[in-house]
């Protein structure tokens, strides 16, 4: 009997995933295979590779496919030198302090990004904060960084950097104080003790890292929208221009195959290049990693001067541009995009509450925010006490599985779920949106309730039980009680996560069903103004003020604890 109850507790979000991530994900292989496009045709025709063939042989689409390649691979190395540091700082903070320290992480993270890239645009503006800093020492302006690659990658290593650094904190972390013993014992200087020690320890968790940057950096659209102006393009924003604009379904599914199996392609390079530099996963001998002596001076000099100017560079792109929307919210200027402070005023806030500009956009976010969180709790739940009281066999392929949405192509999922709800007409899309939504909440509700159901106490059950509790009175007395904390955190980090979310909401929203984050993202490509900023410094204080309940009942932490 027992054998069952883990495959039954998984049930429920394996098939919601099924149905709402891999569904949609086989969708558009199929329409990628129609040889042209037929919004209201069949969706299962002849295949053709005919769409593959127009972008090998079109220069532009090739063109575009080929710098958003590089553009991942820069924002990947970007993100990675600017992650150890500050994955180090973090996993090296006193326990104590280290709750608060997380804030720099999960404040942009839970930010939307079209906040964060408005952030970017008021950095690198001609007017804006860089020119006037280097202004003061007699530097001139640089007034062409924005609508750049370069423009665009700073925005994106912004967006990403916290999954990198979540990746690498993992394995820093769990690093044994006594090696660091051994090696400082033995004569190594912090800086050398990294590179020997830390540095290839951490290895696992630069595949994992750079694996989920390069897939998320080669489809994103939002970011290269605002910070490209149309002089950048990348493939995302080709497939939501294909997808929503020309109707060219196809197109789109081809662009959003074909950048799918690059990432997974790239995926398994990178294991492949960095599993060869860790042997003892695989039990054979390593040979310890030695650094020439006459190096080491220079290393023990410049080390600590390279990573403390890194740790700056990484908190100021993750807090500067949140730090500049609050400030532009009060600016008295006419457009969002002039720079360079004009005046206080509050009239970008009255615009705000007062106007009813943003209240059905808010109140749309509000009631799908809310009920995707409760799905996910209720489809997490099970799976949390499958994962950590019922072990079964396939159960580390199934973990995979559900957190496979985190990793794969949003836009690809977007593509999937809009010609899926053309099919079904019956379904609302208020009900599509749900969908997705709660699959973007999922991995994160599964791995914050694991760890709770964990860390039960099993001694009180079993006192309850022997007292003559049922199981049903067991639940609802000992383990509700227990998970609450665990409850509330994975339902604030899932209201915002979903509150937040734009990359895919883009592709299924309506002109009466629109979110507040797609709303801004709207305006902000057409007339950027400072009531954007204004409501989403809003946005920013509502999400510091959601962490701060959250980390009264949970260490911040523990968020993302796996």
């Amino acid at each position: 009997m027992n054998r069952w109850i883990g495959p039954a507790l998984a049930a429920p979000v394996t098939l919601w995933l099924l149905l709402s991530f891999a569904a949609p994900m086989f969708v558009v292989l199929v329409l990628s295979l129609h040889e042209y496009p037929d919004p209201f045709g069949p969706l299962f025709i002849t295949p053709s590779i005919a769409q593959f063939r127009d972008i090998v042989s079109d220069g532009f689409y090739f063109g575009v496919v080929s710098e958003t390649i590089l553009l991942g691979l820069g924002v990947t190395v970007i993100t990675a030198l600017l992650g150890y540091p500050l994955a180090h700082w973090l996993a090296r903070m006193p326990v104590k302090y280290r709750a608060a320290a997380f804030a720099v992480i999960l404040i942009p993270l839970l930010t939307n990004v079209v906040v964060r890239s408005l952030g970017i645009i008021l950095l690198l503006a001609p007017e804006g904060l860089i020119n006037s800093v280097t202004g003061l020492i007699g530097i001139p302006p640089a007034r062409y960084m924005l609508f750049t690659h370069g423009a665009v990658a700073v925005a994106l290593a912004q967006v990403f950097l916290p999954f990198m650094v979540l990746a690498l904190y993992d394995n820093l972390q769990n690093t044994s104080p006594r090696v660091h013993e051994a090696a400082q014992s033995l004569g190594a200087s912090p800086a050398v003790r990294f590179l020997t020690v830390d540095l290839p320890l951490s290895l696992p968790g630069l595949r994992s890292g750079a694996v989920i940057v390069f897939l998320m950096a080669t489809t994103a659209y939002v970011s290269a929208s605002l910070l490209g102006g149309k002089k950048v393009w990348t493939t995302g924003m080709l497939v939501l221009q294909e997808a929503i604009k020309n109707l060219n379904a196809p197109l789109a599914a081809a662009l959003a195959i074909i950048m799918t199996v690059t990432g997974l392609a790239f995926a398994a390079l990178c294991a492949y290049l960095l599993n060869r530099l860790m042997p003892w996963l695989k039990g054979k001998p390593s040979n310890p990693w030695s650094i020439p002596r006459w190096i080491v001076p220079v290393i023990n000099i410049l080390g600590p001067i390279v990573s403390k100017l890194l740790l700056a560079a990484s908190l100021l792109l993750l807090l500067l541009p949140l730090v500049l929307v609050c400030i532009q919210s009060f600016n008295d200027v006419p457009q969002a995009t002039a720079s360079g402070f004009r005046g206080f005023t509050l009239k970008w806030y009255e615009a705000v509450f007062f106007a009813g500009t943003y209240a059905d956009a808010f109140w749309v976010s509000v009631r799908l925010a809310v009920t995707s969180m409760l799905v996910a709790l209720a489809l997490s739940l099970p799976a949390a006490f499958a994962l950590a009281r019922y072990p079964f066999k396939g159960r580390s392929a199934l973990l995979t599985f559900w957190l496979l949405p985190m990793s794969l192509p949003h836009v690809a999922i977007g593509v999937g779920m809009l010609r899926l709800l053309q099919i079904y007409l019956i379904i609302p899309p208020f009900l599509g949106l749900v969908a997705i939504h709660v699959i973007v909440i999922l991995p994160f509700a599964i791995t914050l309730l694991t760890t709770s159901v964990m860390g039960l106490d099993r001694a009180q059950e079993e006192a309850a039980a022997s007292l003559g509790a049922s199981p049903v009175r067991r639940f609802f007395l000992i383990i509700m009680p227990g998970l609450a904390p665990g409850l509330f955190a994975a339902g604030i980090v899932g209201f915002l996560l979903s509150f937040g979310e734009v990359t895919v909401t883009s592709f299924l929203t309506t002109a009466r069903l629109t979110t507040l984050p797609v709303r801004i993202y709207s305006e902000s490509t057409f007339s950027l103004e400072p009531t954007a900023h204004a409501i989403s410094a809003v946005l920013i204080v509502f999400t510091v003020i959601a962490l701060v309940l959250v980390g009264r009942v949970v260490r911040l932490d523990r968020l993302y604890a796996r």
